[in-house]
């Protein structure tokens, strides 16, 4: 398959590494240009593959592409469409396999979560079941950090950083007030099912900066006496309590406390607003004064303060998706294998993507403490050299410079296409 072009695309929520992984992908198929042709870009994800909407990376500047390793959100645009089955919708697969042929394209590089890989994984078969020779493979990335088998999801450690750093900031501030003034301070972070990100919040409090906290993870049922019993508990002791609870909180009925009633473009409920729902009953159960926030895009987005590991190993991961492609593999994934902890040590392997699409992977109830409010000292020592080392951007009269890219769109070949 030498000399074929290559498809990339971003798909689901983007972090502030995915273009690091672009990065990666596009560099490394240009140093390898003798047996890659061009690296086309979906034009928000699998969309720009059925609409024949493809961004042709190689009118941009080798410093355009190098600057997609500073600069958040998804360059060539995003999008949340999950393929069907190949029973349920044949349309979509014969006209991916129209597009793939008009422009000689036998590469498909798709960097996503768990639904992504399904895609992924449903492209790969396409030899399989329609007869069109491709290989497909799945650069994994979610701030939710769920994927199975890698280690950790590119995207999770700046996150990770940023709650840990906003959590220990914001405590300081209500600290300094909580005498006459605010006593709880809740911040609401990402995280349907997993709780990664809010036991990242854990991290702001250490031997040496205690911090009083109470983390809400989706894993552990929501009791609303037990939760104010410990705001009052710790308001008590210190004067003020800071508390980080996960979108994805839900109570004894299963029932997301967020649940708005609303489904994403995948059939998932919409949550969003957990904060206030926690804040009220603060306010009715005690009389305490809060304040709350959501973190919302801004956890995702901060490149400023992006976790140079996280840098490092969203960079690793688009580099070995080409060299995998390139060794003739198909229907795997690029995962992040952790080899120690202090020091912390990591390698990439590839891990088959049929056992990685559609597969959640939760917090182990060993991560959180016995009361179900805390991290474990072994969560800790798994997420603290995630947040690692600091990889600024490039800044011009103090705010980061971010590159745009071009996004020229290469001429169409074939008709046009309705999803």
């Amino acid at each position: 398959m030498n000399n074929k072009n290559a498809f990339y695309a971003q798909s689901g929520g983007v972090t502030s590494v995915i273009n690091t992984s672009a990065c990666g992908v596009i560099e490394t198929a240009r140093i390898n240009k003798q047996h890659i042709g061009t690296v086309f870009a979906g034009y928000n994800g699998i969309i720009g593959a059925l609409q024949e909407e493809l961004i042709d990376t190689s009118k941009e500047s080798d410093a355009s592409i190098a600057a997609l390793r500073y600069t958040p959100s998804g360059a060539f645009g995003s999008c949340r469409y999950k393929l069907k089955s190949l029973q349920e919708n044949k349309r979509e697969y014969e006209r991916l396999i129209a597009v793939f042929e008009a422009h000689d394209i036998g590469y498909f590089f798709y960097n996503g979560g768990g639904d992504s890989a399904d895609t992924c994984l449903k492209v790969s078969q396409l030899a399989e079941t329609m007869g069109y020779p491709i290989q497909a493979i799945h650069i994994p990335k979610t701030v939710d950090n769920d994927l199975p088998i890698t280690d950790n999801c590119p995207g999770f450690g700046s996150v990770a950083k940023y709650v840990a750093v906003s959590t220990r900031e914001a405590s300081f501030d209500v600290a300094s007030m909580a005498k006459t003034s605010t006593k709880v301070f809740i911040v609401e972070v990402m995280g349907r099912h997993a709780g990664w990100i809010a036991a990242a919040g854990g991290l702001a409090s250490d031997c040496l900066t205690e911090i009083p906290l109470i983390i809400l993870f989706p894993e552990i049922e929501f009791m609303r006496s037990d939760f104010c019993g410990r705001v009052e508990q710790l308001v008590q002791q210190h004067g003020y309590v800071s508390v980080v609870v996960s979108e994805g909180v839900r109570d004894g009925s299963g029932k997301f406390l967020s649940d708005q009633g609303l489904t994403d473009a995948f059939g998932h409920a919409q949550l969003g607003g957990v904060a206030p729902v926690v804040a009220s009953m603060v306010k009715q159960d005690l009389g305490y004064k809060y304040h709350w926030a959501v973190a919302d895009y801004l956890q995702r987005a901060a490149r400023h303060i992006a976790s140079k590991t996280d840098v490092e190993q969203a960079y690793a991961v688009g580099k070995a998706t080409v060299e995998m492609a390139l060794a003739g593999e198909n229907a795997v994934m690029p995962a992040i294998i952790r080899k120690s902890n202090d020091p912390y040590q990591w390698c990439i392997e590839k891990a088959p993507l049929h056992e990685v699409a559609n597969v959640e992977k939760k917090m182990p109830r060993e991560y959180i403490t016995p009361d179900g409010f805390g991290i474990t000292d072994v969560c800790r020592q798994y997420l603290e050299p995630l947040i690692q080392g600091e990889d600024y951007p490039p800044y011009r009269k103090g705010l980061p410079q971010y590159v745009r890219l071009k996004n020229v769109l290469t001429e169409k070949k074939l008709h046009s296409f309705e999803i």
